[in-house]
């Protein structure tokens, strides 16, 4: 042990002769166990980010192959921008590695055994560790996730631009909703302040749409009362038609083919992660008002909100098949049961996500019961090895 660890437990030792049975660190030994902790966790992380930067690049050349103006610059830059939420991602099990690491570290130093022999109890010297994970929780939700909503945004407006060929068709705001679409050698943006859905129909109220042909030059404008969206056609009522160079024209009813569906407009919003988490309660304020499912952005709040207290659970996922080490223990087999059980609760917890929507279950359910059960389970082991 370095000198670093020798003070430290100098001041164990010190407690020690204080009280026959201390319970508490002190302020010098929590700080070396979260170093330990913090020295583990950005080495695994570094180790992440350097593997997903190069598989995203390399899936990015195997997409742009054979698309036209798509350079290495360009798909180096989007694997960048896709890189911080992609990194989020594995950050459960950037901690549950971290964590393992650090015990195992402690152990086979034996700091853990004097730590022990000093009566300190297991929660006594997780809960340093546990509480820096919970803050590396809470900045990444709060700080990083904002920052990677940013350049996830930049990263789909490239994709749909050079890998896609195709744009974001609907988007919401305060003053209504917009639509795109092309008629022909035309170009369409419509406007409505208004809008529900209602099976598979969207009916549009107080319509504007704005005519453009293939060079942008405005050709002319088409008002309606209310227009529906049905099989291929928007069919509109009380309509009053104003092209260039030709009289204004009122109907009761005008039909306008078009390619879109519901789906297709319903599959152009935003994904929940390019929408910040500050952002994400009034974009599902508005996507309600428009009368479209906001579930899936509210399933992806709510696990947002919810990741420290699994990234907590992960590290009382890592005591378990760590802290009981000894010479006779097979650390291969340790370190397999704790990826298995890594793998095991990540997949658990994209599947309940993944089954709210077909089968109505609670978005605050769905998002919150992987993380409180995985904490229950692991308390619950730590507690029968423990206290018996």
């Amino acid at each position: 042990m370095g000198p670093d660890t020798t003070a430290t437990f100098e001041t164990i030792e010190k407690a020690e002769s204080r009280s026959p049975r201390p319970t508490r660190l002190s302020r010098g030994v929590c700080l070396y166990l979260i170093r330990n902790f913090l020295g583990a966790f950005f080495l695994v992380f570094s180790l992440f980010v350097g593997i997903i930067l190069i598989v995203d690049i390399i899936e990015l050349l195997r997409r742009a192959s054979g698309k036209e103006g798509v350079t290495f610059d360009i798909v180096f830059g989007m694997a960048l921008y896709k890189l911080p939420l992609t990194a989020q991602k594995t950050l459960p099990f950037v901690i549950l590695f971290g964590g393992m690491l650090t015990f195992w570290r402690l152990n086979r130093t034996t700091e853990l055994v004097i730590l022990r022999g000093c009566g300190v109890s297991v929660w006594h010297f997780l809960l340093p560790i546990i509480l820096t994970v919970a803050a590396i929780g809470t900045i990444t939700v709060t700080l990083i996730n904002p920052l990677g909503t940013t350049l996830i945004g930049q990263y789909e407006q490239l994709e749909k631009k050079y890998l896609k060929n195709r744009s974001s068709l609907m988007a919401t705001s305060r003053s209504g909703v917009w639509l795109r679409q092309t008629a022909g050698d035309l170009e369409m943006v419509i406007h409505a302040k208004g809008s529900s859905v209602v099976g598979q129909t969207l009916t549009l109220s107080q319509v504007l749409m704005l005519l453009y042909d293939e060079n942008n030059q405005f050709e002319g404008r088409i008002d309606a009362a209310r227009g529906a969206l049905e099989g291929k056609s928007w069919q509109l009522h009380d309509v009053w038609i104003s092209v260039r160079d030709m009289p204004t024209v009122r109907k009761k009813r005008h039909v306008i083919p078009t390619t879109l569906t519901l789906s297709d407009i319903q599959e152009s919003f935003s994904s929940p992660s390019s929408v910040s988490f500050w952002d994400l309660p009034r974009f599902i304020e508005a996507l309600q008002e428009t009368g479209f499912s906001a579930l899936e952005h509210r399933l992806y709040w709510h696990s947002l909100i919810a990741e420290p207290v699994f990234y907590c659970a992960m590290i009382l996922i890592a005591a378990v098949f760590s802290l009981r080490q000894n010479r006779t223990t097979n650390v291969l087999l340790t370190v397999a049961g704790g990826i298995g059980a890594g793998l095991v609760l990540f997949f658990i917890s994209d599947l309940v996500l993944a089954l709210a929507n077909p089968t109505g279950l609670p978005a605050v359910l769905a998002a919150w019961a992987p993380a409180i059960a995985t904490l229950l389970v692991g308390i619950a082991v730590l507690l029968h090895r423990e206290d018996g």
